[in-house]
């Protein structure tokens, strides 16, 4: 009996110091920056998720997303971008879901020291103009040739 109490104290630590190191390990990668790549010509990317539902209806038009594209992310990163149409789902930590169409915008970044900040700015810009509570951004080590 004792034997059994001891294993599942020392499995309760393991589970609470795993869980501790992946939280860890999460944190780090939702705020790293951009990364550099080493190659020449090799660029790093950002992904940018916009939620164009409000309240659980449409509330951003194809139209206002082109002019949100042109003012604030292609004049932040004017060597292009690609745009691909997508369906969303998100569960606020208010909760409740939220569903509907939303936008990938692909960047290839110049891996500049204000790339992050940039792409910070156009999440907030995109808060702010079409009241959503956020803009996912993905970022990794990928690097591409253009």
């Amino acid at each position: 009996m004792i034997a059994a109490e001891r294993w599942t104290s020392v499995m309760r630590g393991v589970t609470a110091l795993a869980g501790g190191l992946i939280a860890l390990a999460l944190a780090a990668c939702a705020s790293s920056p951009p990364g550099q790549c080493a190659a020449p010509g090799q660029h790093p990317t950002a992904e940018l998720v916009f939620g164009r539902v409000s309240e659980g209806v449409p509330s951003v038009s194809e139209a206002q997303f082109a002019k949100f594209l042109q003012q604030e992310v292609s004049r932040r990163f004017p060597d292009g971008l690609t745009v691909v149409d997508a369906q969303g789902r998100w569960v606020p930590p208010a909760g409740g879901a939220i569903q509907g169409p939303s936008k990938t915008v692909m960047i290839v970044l110049r891996g500049g020291a204000d790339d992050q900040e940039k792409l910070e700015a156009v999440r907030a810009a995109y808060s702010q103009r079409f009241h959503q509570p956020s803009a996912l951004m993905l970022t990794d080590q990928t690097c591409v040739s253009v």
